[in-house]
């Protein structure tokens, strides 16, 4: 199966990827050009351990049309000094820097750490609510945690949001939404076993979803096992189509205008 050109879809932005990482050392000119031509023009490039950020920026910067996101994830609390929420809001001040995360609470292989994620969630919470950014969440089985710590900074004060990579329970994206959320399709929609996972996302509202490819992971069908890269997302955006009854045109242009009124910062730069 060959992705389709970029002539023949609007914009598909990949909000969620990971161009630092060593599967893609020496080869990044080509993965943005491929994610050119497949219609995906713009991504977000996601930091996710602080001493990483030169790295991650400098990608960025010589990058047109490649955002960067800074955090630190809870997989990596318990081995890294603690995050502050000065740090993020300095980060915050480069142009180009557009998202708080990746954050949240990863129960699954580091419950062990449990009650420092929490803490690092809150501070990344309210990094959120300082700049404006959105916060950028990775969940996975703490759904309870997830849902209460997220409603409680909400409560406190308004923040917007991405549930990154979305494949939690209906409730738990139920929570996000009714907070005014958005969920991301990544390539685990495209797995044949993930029904129950797009039917969630088909019962959402068009407005709140986004499209993703966590690349280098989760490559979406045809290249499941594989590699993951930007340009796969075109693959997330044709069964997020058929999810919503629409052309692969029209739900490009729908998730590329969420992805312009979450990221805000993204619009505008590019629009400048």
């Amino acid at each position: 199966m060959t992705l389709p050109e970029a002539a023949a879809v609007p914009e598909i932005v990949d909000s969620h990827c990971h161009l630092d990482f060593p599967d893609f050392e020496g080869e990044l000119p080509r993965i943005i050009a491929s994610a050119r031509a497949a219609g995906v023009r713009r991504m977000v490039t996601i930091c996710t351990k602080l001493h990483n950020e030169p790295k991650v920026r400098a990608i960025a910067e010589a990058h047109e049309g490649v955002f960067y996101a800074v955090g630190l994830h809870p997989m990596s609390v318990a081995e890294a000094p603690p995050v502050t929420v000065q740090q993020l809001v300095d980060f915050a001040r480069h142009p180009k820097m557009v998202g708080i995360g990746e954050t949240g609470l990863d129960y699954h292989y580091t419950a062990d750490s449990a009650e420092a994620q929490k803490l690092s969630l809150r501070l990344h919470i309210e990094a959120a609510q300082e700049t404006g950014l959105p916060l950028i969440i990775h969940a996975r089985a703490a759904d309870a945690d997830m849902a209460r710590i997220l409603a409680e900074g909400y409560r406190a004060q308004p923040y917007a949001c991405v549930m990154h990579c979305f494949s939690s329970s209906a409730e738990l994206g139920r929570a996000a939404l009714d907070l005014g959320f958005y969920l991301s399709m990544s390539g685990i929609a495209t797995f044949p076993k993930s029904q129950e996972l797009r039917d969630i996302f088909a019962a959402a509202p068009l407005d709140r979803i986004l499209l993703e490819t966590d690349s280098p992971y989760l490559a979406p069908v045809p290249h499941r096992g594989k590699r993951n890269e930007p340009a796969y997302t075109a693959f997330t955006a044709k069964t997020g189509a058929s999810l919503f009854g629409l052309s692969v045109e029209d739900f490009a242009a729908a998730t590329t205008a969420n992805f312009d009124r979450l990221f805000t910062k993204a619009r505008v730069t590019v629009a400048a």
